[in-house]
């Protein structure tokens, strides 16, 4: 039995798991294998997107159900719950849209919005639609990444073709600190 084999034969499970637990690396893998024609990339992304989109709901729906208790039992939750509500009445769309790109934020993020006030149907329309957002762009990373390596290993690459992944990477990291200063603000 080689590598090829068994991700074809459990390369979507795999997928499938990995994104209902939150997982961008074995999306990035899948959609590696997909460029390399072991899955096809269309289904690796509607996989990915469903599962993660599944794997929100319980999270969601224990916040609706035990929020209360919660807060009950914690006191101190209290006051950051007030804090937390008027952020999501401001800012209910970019959270739930933006949510699932926030490492280790996801279980948090999506139990104070199971215990806010917004609706569990626009939950559910906004959450698949990030989700559909979230695995195509990161299928979309995993799948040109083959490319680009494939590129480098075979080819050989000369430095000015650096420049544009060299200037996404840079933008990207640029992005991610101005994001996480904005979120800490918030907080405040």
């Amino acid at each position: 039995m080689d590598i090829a084999h068994l991700i074809q034969t459990y390369g979507y499970f795999a997928v499938a798991l990995g994104s209902f637990l939150e997982g961008e690396a074995v999306l990035l893998a899948g959609s590696l294998a997909a460029y390399h024609g072991h899955l096809a990339l269309a289904a690796v992304m509607g996989i990915a997107a469903v599962a993660s989109f599944m794997g929100d709901l319980p999270y969601f729906f224990a916040g609706r159900r035990y929020g209360a208790r919660a807060l009950r039992r914690f006191p101190s939750l209290r006051q950051r719950k007030r804090r937390v509500e008027s952020l999501m009445h401001k800012h209910h769309i970019m959270l739930v849209l933006c949510l699932r790109f926030l490492y280790g934020m996801r279980v948090a993020g999506l139990l104070a919005l199971g215990m806010s006030r917004i609706s569990t149907l626009r939950f559910l329309v906004l959450d698949l639609f990030s989700a559909v957002l979230w695995s195509a762009s990161i299928c979309a990373a995993g799948y040109g990444a083959g490319g680009f390596f494939r590129r480098i290993f075979t080819e050989g690459v000369a430095p000015e073709q650096l420049a544009l992944p060299v200037a996404v990477l840079a933008g990207t990291v640029l992005f991610w600190m101005v994001w996480r200063r904005a979120v800490a603000a918030l907080g405040d």
